[in-house]
């Protein structure tokens, strides 16, 4: 089997292992961490041996609770953008105010601004 065409199919079962989910989903990244192992591509074999040290039981609440902080980013991205409109005012209760009015929902045209 090609090197290409197995990296291919080692990403895709990783994929599958996030969309399954659950006990199925632990399962499947049992196998998927026993088949990187041993499949002598070497960004594999180093993520597999990264995933078995360190994450693998972060992956796995992640499977059977279907919990992430993917809403936690999102609205840490969304603050960004204010904060860097709000660059020089002199009250951290005027960014706050513009970042609320931003997530509400409002768009508020200022004065002079198009």
């Amino acid at each position: 089997m090609e090197k290409l065409y197995r990296a291919y199919l080692l990403k895709e079962q990783l994929r599958e292992v996030f969309a399954t989910g659950g006990q199925d989903g632990v399962l499947l990244l049992d196998a998927w961490l026993r088949w990187a192992a041993r499949s002598r591509l070497t960004p594999f074999t180093e993520l597999a041996r990264k995933i078995r040290a360190y994450f693998r039981s972060d992956i796995i609440n992640s499977l059977t609770h279907r919990l992430s902080n993917g809403l936690i980013e999102a609205t840490n991205t969304k603050i960004r953008l204010p904060t860097r409109i709000a660059f020089g005012f002199k009250s951290v209760d005027a960014l706050i105010a513009l970042t609320k009015l931003h997530l509400g929902g409002y768009s508020i045209d200022l004065p002079g601004r198009t």
